[in-house]
Parts: structure tokens; sequence; C-alpha cells
């Protein structure tokens, strides 16, 4: 049977930083000639989704978990109920990320996940990055891959739990699904001590899909002219923290320079409307690479903010959107990214004196070293995982 991998992935979930994995695990198997398709949900969703209210049902009582969720749910019943322009708003929000979705190449949608495989013609299933491995997504039986036989080449690259510790409840559903997977890679280093913890299993460490490609290769999917015309500090910021936004309004202060932030994405968060100078709703993934590769600045409390930040030799500043000892943090995988550029200090409070801050450089030319060696070393594993 000729190779063709079938990929496991978050393509449409309207979030940057999954779509921007999702389309470039999908690029680098194109640029290695590998025939390849991204397995359509539009028919498995039903399914999956009986699976996530199962577990959201047994998690009614977690007050941890239903904090973490609270932000998201105020902003879906703020919109649905009283939302007006920021409802609309975020419809425009949401059509960009369908036009960018025409990039991904999708298989035809299948009716039962025992079909994928069987009708698909896999050689070999991929899943990978994001976070996948969520215990919501164990439970909902998709992103474990173990509707793929035993036959089937199963391959995780970059997968991450996104948490830092496994309910003891689901422990043997991890071990499980684990076991089956022939190449198997994570994206951070507190992934790969619970793979050991819960297998015995020594997982690669890889870097995210979009660490693939440089700045130059991430022309592909957006526009070479600017969308802000003047100089601006980007904020992108997915949790509720003021003192971050008021890190960036003494950047403001210190610089001159605007500042334009994605409004609104994972909760409401009402401070966000008065610190923004452009607070743009007509960005998608495509204008998302735009506003960062045309910064002065970047405060961001996200991963992939971060990420491109870096690809795109930006001055940034990252912030913790969790506190470290929360249930629902996911600081690891930024944690690990900035030590393996030796940019740890980076991670700062929001109280810092911007000043002092400004006076210090970034060492692009270490950065990138330190990127291009991790970036071979995780394009090694995934060659090798597919027996190329």
């Amino acid at each position: 049977m000729d190779k063709k991998v079938g990929i496991v992935s978050c393509y449409f979930k309207h979030n940057y930083g999954s779509m921007l994995q999702a389309i470039a695990t999908q690029k680098i198997l194109e640029d290695w000639n590998i025939p390849n398709e991204t397995i359509n949900l539009e028919k498995l969703d039903a399914e999956i989704a009986r699976g996530k209210r199962k577990y959201y049902t047994g998690q009614m009582f977690n007050v941890s978990f239903i904090k973490a969720k609270l932000g998201m749910v105020k902003l879906k019943l703020y919109c649905k109920f009283f939302g007006g322009e920021l409802g609309k708003n975020i419809k425009i929000r949401d059509k960009k990320f369908e036009e960018f979705e025409k990039n991904f190449h999708l298989s035809k949608p299948f009716e039962k996940m025992e079909d994928v495989c069987k009708e698909g013609n896999y050689t070999d299933v991929l899943v990978g990055s994001d976070q996948l491995w969520l215990p919501v997504n164990i439970v909902a039986d998709y992103y474990t891959l173990n509707f793929v036989p035993e036959d089937v080449n199963k391959i995780s690259f970059a997968t991450s739990f996104g948490v830092s510790e496994i309910p003891e409840k689901y422990k043997e559903q991890y071990r499980t699904f684990l076991k089956r997977i022939n190449g198997l890679s994570v994206r951070e280093d507190a992934g790969v001590k619970l793979v050991k913890k819960l297998t015995g299993r020594e997982a690669s460490l890889v870097c995210d899909p979009t660490l693939l490609f440089n700045q130059e290769e991430w022309m592909e999917f957006q526009k070479q002219e600017r969308l802000i015309k003047d100089k601006y500090i980007f904020c992108y910021f997915l949790g509720k923290t003021v003192e971050y936004r008021k890190f960036a309004e003494r950047l403001k202060a210190k610089t001159g320079y605007k500042i334009v932030s994605l409004n609104h994405l994972d909760e409401y968060v009402k401070y966000s409307d008065k610190f923004a100078d452009e607070a743009p709703f007509n960005i998608g993934p495509s204008e998302f690479l735009n506003l960062v590769r045309n910064a002065e600045f970047v405060c961001t409390d996200s991963f992939h903010g971060t990420v491109f930040s870096l690809i795109n030799h930006k001055k940034f500043f990252v912030f913790r959107r969790y506190k470290n000892h929360s249930k629902v943090s996911t600081n690891s995988r930024l944690d690990s990214l900035l030590k393996i550029v030796e940019l740890s200090d980076r991670m700062l409070e929001g109280d810092e004196d911007v000043g002092e801050w400004l006076e210090k450089e970034v060492d692009y030319e270490m950065v990138d070293r330190k990127l291009e060696a991790f970036r071979e070393e995780s394009k090694c594993f995934l060659r090798r995982a597919l027996n190329e």
C-alpha cells in the first residue's frame, strides 16, 4: 500500500494557535511530498461530543474546573444575551477563521470512527499538536488514536497533556492508549515526565509544529503589506489578569506607540476595552501572523504568541496565564520553550519597571541557533516515526 498519512488535529477550533499548529503539521508533510489529509470531523463531531458531555457531567462538583471554565461560559452568555456590538464582532472574527480553514486538505466525512482507517486507507495516523490529551479528550476518545487498528502506524507529534498531573480516575485510560502509539513525542518537559510515570516509556521532546518553519516560510499564509500602518505594541492575552495590560500601558507611555489588542478571546475582560487603542476583530490566523510580524513589541500570556515572537525576532514580554499551583495551569509548555532558548528571565509578573526591560535585548543569533537545532531534532524524530 502506498504511504498516506491521516492527520488528527484541532483544525476547526477558532483559536490562533490551534489552527496554525494544525496547518504547520500539514505543511511539513507536504514539503516532504508525503501524501496526507486532515481527518474531517464534520460527521464524527457528534460522537466525540457525547464523550465530552460525559466528562463535563463528571466535573459538576469540581470547583477548580468550574472556575477555569467560567470566563469562557460568561463570554458566550454575554454575547448571546447582551452582546450587541461585541456579538457581531465575534461573528466577524469567526468568519476569518472559517476563511483560513480552506487551507486544510480535508478527508471525506466519515460516518463512524471505525470507518476512518478502513475507508481512508491510511498507512499512518498522526495526532498533534495542541493540548489534545486533556482529560476531557481522553474520555471523548478521538485524540487517543484508539480507533486506529494495530497494523496502522500511530504517531504523536508534539502532543500536549495540557495539565501537569493526571487525575487518578483516568490514569488507566492514559496508560492504555499511550502504550499503543508507535512514535511517541510530546511538546513539554512535563509531558515527558507524565509518559514515563504512566507507562515507563521514554517520550521524545519535540518542538511545536509552528516552530518547524522560519519567518520566511510562514509568509506563505499571510500578506506582505502591514495591516496597521503606525508603530504599535501588539497585545495577545488569553487570560484576564489586568496587571499585564497595565504593563502594556506603561510600555505605551514610555515609547509613544499605540496598543493593538485582540480582545475577548477565551473570556470577556472588561478592562481590555479600556486599554487598547485599536481592537480589531477581522483577524483570522493569517492576520494574526501579520500583526505579530509587524509589531514593535509583543506582550502576551500565550504559548503561540511567544512562539511567533521568537520566529519574527520581536522584542517581547511574556506573562503566566495561570498561577503555577493552579490545577488547570498550562505554564509548562511556556517554561519548556523559554528554557530551550535560554530566555526564562523574560517570564514577567506584570509589576516590573518598563524602562529597565526596554534596555534588555534578545540575542536572536543565539535564539536562532537553539531553535534550528531543536527544529532539526524534531524533524528527525518525525521522519523516523514515519519510516522515512
